[in-house]
């Protein structure tokens, strides 16, 4: 006990000498900064003056701003500041991130390598981001102790290492099939080509909606999933209005012997502030997501894997632990990805920051009073939706009772400054021409909407819409005749519309830069 005693006190003084070491050479690095310009300009002048540096002018360089270097490329970027000030931003994939997470993408984070896994890393002076965001994915967002998290570049890239890790080559998946809602990065396939990569590597087998209603049809994946018995199946969409039964989907997994992998990348930002009625978290052996949709964040991916027990062994009745950290850990580094962005780290750490906070709630909230608005206004003015409704963030249109397809409305939509996507709905028959319109409520929503503001802008999009009826009926049966016409001329109807909605739009805050900062303030 006394040997106990006298090394906790050594240690004692040890820590105390240290942080008095540190507290001088921080006084002495202070005395020494003083002594300096705050800026650069006594080091150019040095080196200049130093005739074995004369020749090093390009630290001047690297510290010269956009404007100067990149003139052209600086132009691009204040035009597209005005664009996003003017128009309206309905495309449910996309969002405004906040100032401070495009700082945070935009710092000296961008500069340092942490190849390897937190407190393991293969490159020397690792920043400490990595596995601060680690912990803060782990708990504070996921609400859940016994689950795991990787930072990946890319959607595609974290369902790839997912597959990877928990698959062998050709092993099978089933998820929703791209007309019916589905994403690429799940497996796509015509008759005569695979389109997706995941289908090149791997067997997929798409589930459907029930066309009658625009649902999932679960029935339907029971049995397919019991005949063609997947490794994965995938609760996961890009364009479905309705909440996923994750419960459903686990007990059919449970039944052929499947992993539940839930895709949120739309939802992730209604995942995070507790809008939805059930968590992917509760269900899933593995989640995968974007952070730059509806959670608002930096562009990137995320994956989250279920540690601890997975089942009960039914004979001997011992816990059977899940194995799948490792394999997937493993896929990510060293097998699919090396070094990770950092400055993209950094951004969603401080995304995932403010997912925390009450406003990102009440933002959430207002995202799916703002869908709803924007889903009974279409209605009342007589569209067809896709499902009948919504209960998430995007609404679907079915504009084939318009007599008029997705390509040309979007066209005429890009025209008047409102950004939307043309997209498949149940029965299409061509993806180049498809009969639906995909709309989402993130972005504006970020800008300060609310439900009166949602229902102005189904009014901008029915204008559209008819601008798009009667120009079909004047260029012709053909698309190619309505992208040309319109590639060379306009109409006063157009233009008339344009005005409205930028006249509308300007009167909103911009998101990640103040107004007065802007080259084109017209």
């Amino acid at each position: 006990m006394l040997r106990r005693g006298a090394n906790l006190a050594l240690r004692s003084l040890h820590h105390a000498s240290l942080q008095y070491s540190r507290a001088g050479v921080q006084l002495q690095q202070h005395a020494l900064f003083a002594t300096q310009n705050a800026d650069n300009a006594e080091a150019y002048k040095w080196f200049a003056e130093d005739s074995s540096r004369k020749h090093v002018t390009w630290p001047k360089q690297l510290n010269t701003s956009l404007a100067e270097v990149d003139p052209e490329l600086f132009d691009v970027i204040e035009k597209e500041k005005n664009r996003q000030w003017k128009g309206l931003e309905l495309i449910p994939s996309e969002n405004f991130v906040s100032q401070s997470v495009m700082e945070a993408v935009g710092s000296v984070m961008t500069n340092k390598y942490s190849e390897g896994y937190p407190g393991a890393s293969e490159c020397t002076c690792a920043p400490v981001t990595p596995s601060s965001c680690h912990c803060s994915l782990s708990q504070s967002w996921t609400k859940c102790t016994h689950a795991n998290a990787h930072v990946c570049a890319y959607i595609v890239l974290a369902c790839l290492q997912v597959f990877t890790g928990l698959l062998n080559p050709h092993d099978r998946i089933m998820g929703l099939d791209l007309p019916h809602g589905g994403h690429l990065s799940h497996g796509f396939q015509t008759d005569t080509k695979k389109i997706s990569a995941v289908s090149v590597y791997f067997e997929t087998m798409p589930y459907r909606l029930d066309e009658s209603t625009g649902l999932i049809d679960y029935d339907a994946l029971e049995y397919t999933a019991s005949l063609y018995r997947p490794k994965i199946i995938i609760a996961g969409t890009s364009a479905y209005t309705r909440h996923i039964d994750y419960k459903r989907m686990r007990e059919i997994c449970d039944k052929v012997g499947a992993y539940l992998h839930a895709d949120m990348a739309h939802i992730s930002g209604l995942v995070a502030g507790a809008v939805v009625p059930v968590s992917p978290f509760e269900y899933a052996d593995v989640i995968t997501t974007t952070t730059h949709k509806s959670l608002r964040g930096p562009r990137g991916a995320l994956i989250f894997y279920r540690k601890g027990v997975r089942k009960e062994d039914p004979k001997t009745k011992q816990p059977i632990m899940y194995d799948i950290g490792p394999k997937i850990d493993f896929a990510v580094f060293p097998g699919l990805q090396g070094g990770p962005h950092n400055h993209t780290i950094a951004g969603l750490a401080c995304a995932l920051k403010q997912a925390t906070t009450p406003e990102f709630k009440l933002y959430q909230q207002q995202v799916l009073k703002n869908s709803k608005a924007l889903a009974d206004a279409m209605q009342a003015k007589g569209y067809s939706l896709v499902s009948g409704g919504t209960e998430n963030h995007l609404v679907l249109v079915d504009l084939r009772p318009k007599n008029v397809d997705g390509s040309r409305v979007e066209r005429i939509l890009e025209m008047v400054h409102i950004a939307a996507n043309k997209n498949t709905v149940p029965g299409d028959k061509s993806a180049l021409v498809p009969g639906g319109l995909r709309m989402g409520a993130p972005a504006l929503t970020s800008r300060g909407f609310v439900e009166k503001d949602f229902e102005q802008v189904a009014t901008f999009v029915d204008e559209a819409v008819k601008i798009a009826q009667k120009l079909k009926t004047a260029y012709g049966p053909k698309l190619k005749d309505f992208k040309d016409a319109l590639a060379t001329q306009t109409t006063p109807e157009i233009e008339k519309l344009k005005k409205d909605v930028e006249n509308f739009a300007m009167s909103f805050p911009t998101i990640g830069f103040e107004k007065g900062t802007m080259r084109y303030k017209e």
